[in-house]
Order: C-alpha cells, then sequence, then structure tokens
C-alpha cells in the first residue's frame, strides 16, 4: 500500500463506461478479501467526467462496447493518472474492452488501429469470429497459481509484445488467440474473462492483493472456491 495511508485503496474506472458485463464483481471482492483479513479498504469510484487519482493502489477496468471503449480510451490517455499511477507501483486488473485500451494499440468498430493507454505491451485487433463461452486456462507457472475459469464475449485477438507474458494457457476457449489467455506485465493484468472474474478465481483476487500488501493470512474455503470448481466441472 502507499507510504502515506494504510488504507487499501481500490480505485473502479469508468463505471459509466466500462461495466457491461458485471465487472464492477471484481471491485467488491478485492474488498471483501481484504476486509476478511482485517485491511482497511476504501473503493473509489471514478467516472469519465472525473480525473482518474495517481495515488490508489489497485485499479479496475471493466468491459464495454464500442463507442465508450474509445472515448474511455481517450480520455484515460489525456488524463494520464492511471499511467503516474502505475509508473507509482500500483497495481491494475483489466477486463476485456478494458484489457485492450490499456495496451499500445487496439482496433475501432472497423479494425482500424488506435492508441492505447500503453501500460500493457500488447496490440490488439478483429478477429475474424466472435468468441463467446467458457474459457479455461492454466495460470502462468511464475505467478504461482492453478487453473483459472471465466465466460468471454469477444471478437478481439490480441498479440504480446516482448515486455508482456500471457497471463494463462487456454484449454477451453480462444482468449487472445486459442493459446493463450490474458497478459501481464509487472503488476498489470489484463484479460477476456468476465463472469466476473475475481469472485470466480479467488486465487487470481488475492494474486493482485499480494501484490500491494503483501504476504495474505490464509481463508478458509468459502462460496468463491465452490463456485470456481462448479464452473471447471461444467466447462470441461
Amino acid at each position: 500500500m502507499s507510504d502515506t495511508s494504510s488504507t487499501l485503496r481500490i480505485v473502479w474506472i469508468y463505471p459509466d463506461l466500462l461495466s457491461t458485463y458485471g465487472d464492477q464483481g471484481n471491485a467488491l471482492i478485492l474488498n471483501r478479501r481484504a476486509q476478511l483479513r482485517g485491511i482497511p479498504t476504501e473503493v473509489v469510484y471514478v467516472y469519465s467526467s472525473d480525473p482518474v487519482p495517481a495515488e490508489g493502489d489497485i485499479y479496475l477496468l471493466g468491459g464495454g462496447e464500442d463507442r465508450p471503449q474509445i472515448l474511455a480510451a481517450d480520455r484515460l490517455r489525456s488524463d494520464g493518472g492511471l499511467k503516474r499511477a502505475v509508473e507509482n507501483g500500483a497495481s491494475v486488473f483489466a477486463v476485456c474492452a478494458g484489457y485492450q485500451i490499456i495496451g499500445e494499440s487496439y482496433g475501432d468498430d472497423d479494425d482500424n488501429p488506435l492508441p492505447g493507454v500503453g501500460i500493457l505491451d500488447i496490440h490488439s485487433g478483429r478477429g475474424e469470429s466472435r468468441a463467446v463461452g467458457e474459457i479455461v486456462a492454466q495460470l502462468d507457472p511464475t505467478l504461482g497459481g492453478g487453473r483459472i475459469t471465466g465466460f468471454e464475449n469477444h471478437q478481439g485477438r490480441s498479440r504480446l509484445g516482448s515486455d508482456a507474458a500471457p497471463l494463462s494457457y487456454t484449454s477451453v476457449g480462444i482468449g487472445n488467440d486459442g493459446q493463450t489467455e490474458g497478459a501481464y506485465q509487472g503488476k498489470v493484468v489484463g484479460t477476456y474473462l468476465h463472469g466476473p472474474a475475481l469472485p470466480r478465481n479467488p486465487e487470481l483476487a488475492d494474486l493482485v492483493l499480494r501484490w500491494r500488501v503483501g504476504t495474505l493470512e490464509p481463508l478458509a474455503p468459502s462460496w468463491g472456491e465452490k463456485l470456481h470448481e462448479e464452473r471447471l466441472t461444467a466447462a470441461v
């Protein structure tokens, strides 16, 4: 957490533009899993008319349609707060449209390349077909987790540059390209997983928390772990 506060600041970016598929649940579960461990938290909602504060700890972006995605990318680039936050050591967890716009470039609805925020070394465009359905993927071994699960609904395809690594390797579903799903670079994570992703994958939620909090006390298995196993069983 920041040197000036013992409170974990979770920043939900542009809920008025990037919250099509219930991805606000990622903010709710991070807040809950931190509070269960006695960690003081604050959830900050930053709308598209507001400046993005650079003093947060974890920043979250959700999915959205083409036009809101373009508007969100333009405002984030001109604002600069998210990029400054990453330079200050913050974590980012971005989903679908949010994943694409934090990259170097992404495609509009005619697949014309547009500049992204530039905090993740990926380039995204449109695929020939839409990817819809459940995903099961194995987290990159460096991250120390197991399988993750989610729901994808996108036509985007993302190509990773040399500075980014795949978040996971798919066994069911499309993700980036039919072989990998998502990407990470330092403490910046992007993924196509809805569901929302973090309530369906408690280990992944705790990974994002550890990047800012450090060692976490274990929690007793609860509904999150049950949901995780249920969705894995249903998808394979």
